[in-house]
């Protein structure tokens, strides 16, 4: 997944501290079971790659899940892992959200951390320093489904052009699909489908170019790209398509959060009013779902017919994901989910519920003392992007592969412990 955001916030936060913490790890024996993971390969988007607060950097990409469950692996007999990381010079990768402070009222200050990108040039798009060496993380970040069998993807996707061989604007032969398998490989992750659907709902669905992948397209890429990565008796493990509605993107700004600010100065005004995807305007109502960037637009109430708060000036769609639209991506979601759920158990492979995990720990729950949600900033779970996932959130996700993994393949690898790793960072 792969959004750009800005980020000035106008949301009241309050800071949960961390409790102390006193990790319980039960002591097992290492054993692969019936699987191999001397050459453990990663695919996916995002997620994968380590993404974070708004960009790929090479902290992230050293807490990226893949990272963690390699480590463990070796336990068993895993062999070598590489990601594709920055240099240390280039540390900052493509640039990246920070927590700056906050204000006196308790506002998040939101800054930018771009100091030593890996940005090589700007013309005429935007390109990464390339990474020389072998690869084990494929991780693109932005890539969907529909990405994977395009030759020319790699002129597409600056994330994906700076692992090939070849630079921009010469890469029209290799899809994402053929390079992640040309090397072999004896145990694979894939986790991909995600950004099918995201970005119509990070849109507001307000994006003609950026609409839910087809469900029967979504079913056969998914099953051509299972059929591939097992083309060669590789086991693995998939995962399912989070719950994009219970992410901090969409939770944060809310009708009554907006409300409040209103009526700060206009405490009579008691309705925001939307342009739906249909394009009605009507009031906002708590079943539409306000996108995080809208607060730092500082639009509402602003202008000489008040923003939002008239009809003749409505919040655009593409600052909320209205109920029907929301509806449509729970639709799309539930759809995609069902054919990875499906293909994983005609495959026989391992499957990650990942709907289900981020749901249960974004509504709360405190692991080895330490609260975890999916509140803004404060809950551990989701970055500064509001949408990918912190370090302690990526542990979780690596533990849940690992337990996948160990309950389908009789393995044991270890799972890591989560409170060693943060989650937003403060000043």
């Amino acid at each position: 997944m792969n959004s750009k955001y800005i980020f000035r916030s106008i949301i009241a936060v309050a800071i949960l501290g961390m409790a102390s913490c006193k990790p319980e790890l039960s002591t097992i024996t290492p054993s692969k079971g019936s699987a191999d993971f001397s050459r453990y390969i990663a695919v996916g988007n995002s997620l994968t790659s380590g993404y974070a607060d708004n960009g790929l950097y090479l902290e992230g990409q050293k807490n990226s899940f893949p990272e963690m469950i390699a480590t463990q692996m070796k336990t068993v007999g895993g062999g070598a892992f590489y990601t594709p990381f920055f240099n240390e010079s280039q540390a900052d990768g493509s640039g990246y959200k920070i927590l700056k402070g906050f204000t006196p009222a308790g506002l998040p200050i939101i800054g930018d951390q771009n100091t030593n990108t890996a940005v090589r040039t700007t013309t005429p798009t935007v390109l990464l320093t390339k990474y020389v060496g072998e690869i084990n993380n494929y991780g693109v970040p932005g890539i969907k489904l529909v990405h994977i069998n395009i030759p020319q993807y790699g002129n597409l996707n600056n994330f994906y052009e700076r692992m090939l061989p070849t630079d921009f604007p010469n890469n029209t032969t290799t899809t994402y699909l053929n390079f992640v398998t040309s090397k072999p490989f004896t145990f694979f992750s894939m986790w991909l489908g995600n950004n099918d659907i995201l970005g119509y709902a990070t849109s507001g669905g307000a994006n003609p170019a950026d609409q839910p992948t087809d469900k029967n397209v979504f079913a056969s890429l998914y099953a051509d790209a299972a059929n591939k990565m097992t083309a060669n008796n590789a086991k693995g493990v998939v995962a399912t398509i989070p719950d994009i509605l219970k992410t901090p993107f969409f939770n944060t700004v809310t009708l009554n959060s907006l409300l409040a600010a209103v009526h700060v100065t206009a405490p009579t005004i008691n309705t925001i009013y939307i342009k739906t995807g249909k394009n009605a305007t009507r009031a906002a109502t708590v079943k539409d779902f306000f996108v995080l960037p809208l607060a730092s637009a500082n639009l509402i109430g602003t202008g000489a017919v008040p923003y939002g708060l008239f009809p003749s000036n409505p919040v655009e769609s593409q600052w909320v994901l209205d109920e029907d639209e929301a509806g449509i991506v729970s639709d799309y979601v539930a759809s995609y989910n069902n054919t990875i759920k499906t293909v994983a158990a005609n495959k026989g492979l391992a499957i990650v519920d990942a709907y289900a995990l981020l749901r249960e720990y974004g509504a709360g729950k405190v692991v080895n003392g330490v609260p975890i949600s999916a509140a803004y900033i404060t809950g551990n779970l989701f970055s500064l992007d509001g949408i990918h996932l912190t370090p302690m959130g990526y542990a979780l996700v690596a533990n849940e592969f690992i337990r996948s993994i160990n309950s389908k393949y009789g393995s044991s690898i270890p799972i890591v412990d989560v409170t060693r790793y943060r989650g937003v960072k403060f000043p």
